[in-house]
């Protein structure tokens, strides 16, 4: 069975292929209805404890991932995973970082890199992306690799 969120569901970003993922912010309580399958958190020190399957990369706010092939593996798996389970982004606030690491989805999902971000800003948070660093980022992530 499948097990994936609602487009109505707070936070989810519904991407073309109709993968739906949940960006959000952990300094605000946790959404009601369902928990997710699996959460990629976005943090500068290890977060706490969550009753679900979890991954932390390591990423300071307004920054970069520490570990650029650790993200690029983790976000990927968050791409495939986010067919078939309730799959959720997440850093303190819930736009930076969140916003950078959606766009990477999107970009995994087809949408070309420059408009990765505009993407997210349209159906996500229009103050997704917070810094000229991260949307290089996401433009530079969608280049093929050497």
């Amino acid at each position: 069975m499948i097990a994936t969120w609602t487009a109505e569901d707070a936070g989810v970003l519904r991407l073309p292929s109709g993968r739906l993922v949940r960006g959000r912010g952990l300094r605000r309580a946790l959404p009601e209805g369902p928990v997710p399958d699996f959460g990629v958190y976005l943090l500068g020190r290890r977060p706490a404890g969550v009753p679900w399957e979890a991954r932390w990369l390591p990423w300071r706010d307004f920054w970069l991932p520490s570990r650029p092939a650790e993200a690029r593996a983790v976000l990927a798996e968050a791409w495939r995973r986010a067919g078939a389970e309730r799959v959720e982004i997440a850093c303190g606030g819930g736009r930076g970082r969140t916003g950078t690491a959606l766009a990477c989805l999107a970009v995994l999902d087809g949408i070309p890199a420059g408009q990765a971000v505009d993407f997210v800003r349209r159906h996500y948070d229009r103050h997704a992306v917070e810094t000229p660093w991260q949307k290089r980022y996401v433009r530079d992530f969608g280049a093929p690799r050497t």
